[in-house]
């Protein structure tokens, strides 16, 4: 028979417990798994693996009192950190999605849009091309892995205890939507600058030649241009993207150091 003592129980409920709550917010929160391209069943079997395998490794735990006051102060807290930290690596996503809704507006693709599976939502076809393009990026540059590198990390950095993200931090994660857009537009600057130059263009042709119909002339034309540009930007886009990436990281390291 088996001496299991009601304290071991408490500590061993603890040890695992506390972290899985912030770990399953952010599985919930991160891109390609927080969205309804993957479902809360395979998300919560993630959720667990991966706390299984870190807790180990993880600081103490403040030992488990049911379910009173102090608690569910602590779940909510853990909560929190979880869901702000997937949000980070959200904003980094739609930082590319809000570029090509730019340029898709200026070239004339801004009706064309097409249904995006993570979200459930109709998006930009050009937004959705980027998006695509990120993740395949993130995927194969072990993206994955660092998000969980994060997650483990911020239990170094913020334990669990009653007191969760301060002031600071919460107003970083508020500073970081006007960074999305920013970086949004210094992504999508090249070609909008591009294509404004050519309604400029047209413009001056209207008001010198008022019988053209430019209309009918410079709206397949200005399609075209802009998928030429997007096709001269492919050669940098990964450069783009190790910026943006660099940026976005160093902003959750701050975040979590209090910076």
């Amino acid at each position: 028979m088996f001496d299991i003592s009601l304290l071991q129980i408490e500590q061993w409920v603890a040890a695992y417990l506390w972290p899985l709550f912030r770990v399953a917010s952010f599985f919930m929160a991160i891109p390609m798994l927080g969205g309804q391209l993957v479902s809360a069943r395979i998300r919560l079997i993630l959720a667990l693996s991966i706390t299984a395998l870190t807790a180990p490794l993880l600081p103490a735990m403040p030992p488990f009192t049911g379910l009173d006051g102090q608690a569910w102060i602590i779940i909510a807290q853990q909560i929190l950190i979880g869901g702000a930290l997937g949000f980070m690596f959200q904003v980094f996503f739609q930082v590319f999605v809000l570029g090509g809704q730019m340029i898709a507006t200026q070239m004339g693709l801004g009706f064309a849009s097409v249904s995006d599976p993570a979200n459930g939502i109709p998006v930009v076809m050009l937004s959705q091309f980027y998006l695509t393009m990120v993740m395949m990026l993130f995927i194969s540059l072990n993206g994955h892995l660092v998000m969980v590198e994060v997650i483990v990390r911020s239990f170094d950095v913020l334990p669990v205890a009653m007191t969760g993200l301060t002031m600071p931090m919460l107003w970083k994660i508020a500073i970081a939507g006007s960074w999305m857009f920013s970086a949004a537009l210094l992504m999508a600057l090249p070609a909008v600058t591009a294509l404004l130059v050519v309604n400029m263009t047209f413009g001056i042709m209207s008001r010198a030649a008022p019988q053209l119909n430019i209309l009918a002339i410079g709206f397949p034309f200005t399609m075209v241009l802009g998928l030429f540009i997007n096709w001269v930007n492919l050669a940098g886009f990964l450069e783009q993207y190790m910026r943006i990436s660099s940026y976005a990281l160093d902003y959750i390291e701050q975040l979590l150091s209090g910076v």
